[in-house]
């Protein structure tokens, strides 16, 4: 079963903790905030690959179906976990496709990144409880936030992901990641 692969158009903004170039203790790991045109694709896809996964159930009849691999946050805002291990880490690349590999970047939450991913199908060793999880297969690092304290990849290779994201405006390898202060309301009390 062919399974699409879905890039983020616009950059997403990372959400919460973050373990993407090196792992913590539990493991690797990348949560995003997604727009609601984007579930809406995915809604569509996952209809297609749950129907690939009920024709593998040993009964049907007594299947589970697990929900969502998103959850809405807000209105039309959603938010998407990722974890993966070593074998199975997805290349991660800077704003024009060259490869980081600073384990030290500091890609922490409200830092924004383009993600390309693919919805998987499961089913458990039950064999009645299934459903899709999101794999990554690459991600853009295309701003960074240094103000805080991500699969099966398939063969995909840090040109490949390069090529899927293309160049945009914003962080890359070498440079100093610079982030422009929020402007503050500055009172006098005289």
């Amino acid at each position: 079963m062919p399974q699409s692969i879905h890039v983020t158009q616009q950059p997403v903004v990372l959400e919460g903790y973050q373990a993407v170039l090196k792992p913590s203790k539990f493991g690797y790991s990348l949560s995003a905030l997604i727009d609601q045109d984007l579930v809406e694709r995915l809604e569509a896809d996952r209809a297609d690959t749950l129907k690939w996964a009920e024709g593998k159930l040993k009964n049907p009849k007594r299947s589970l179906l697990k929900p969502e691999p998103w959850e809405e946050v807000s209105d039309g805002l959603y938010k998407v976990k990722f974890s993966w291990n070593e074998e199975t880490k997805p290349p991660v690349v800077d704003a024009e496709g060259a490869p980081i590999t600073n384990v030290d970047l500091p890609l922490y939450s409200g830092s924004k990144v383009k993600l390309a991913f693919r919805q998987k199908p499961y089913i458990l060793k039950d064999g009645v409880t299934y459903g899709t999880s999101l794999k990554l297969a690459g991600i853009q690092v295309v701003a960074l936030n240094t103000g805080g304290a991500g699969v099966d990849t398939g063969s995909m290779d840090e040109t490949e992901v390069a090529a899927l994201f293309g160049q945009t405006p914003g962080f890359k390898v070498g440079e100093a990641p610079v982030v422009p202060a929020a402007a503050e309301d500055i009172e006098d009390d005289f």
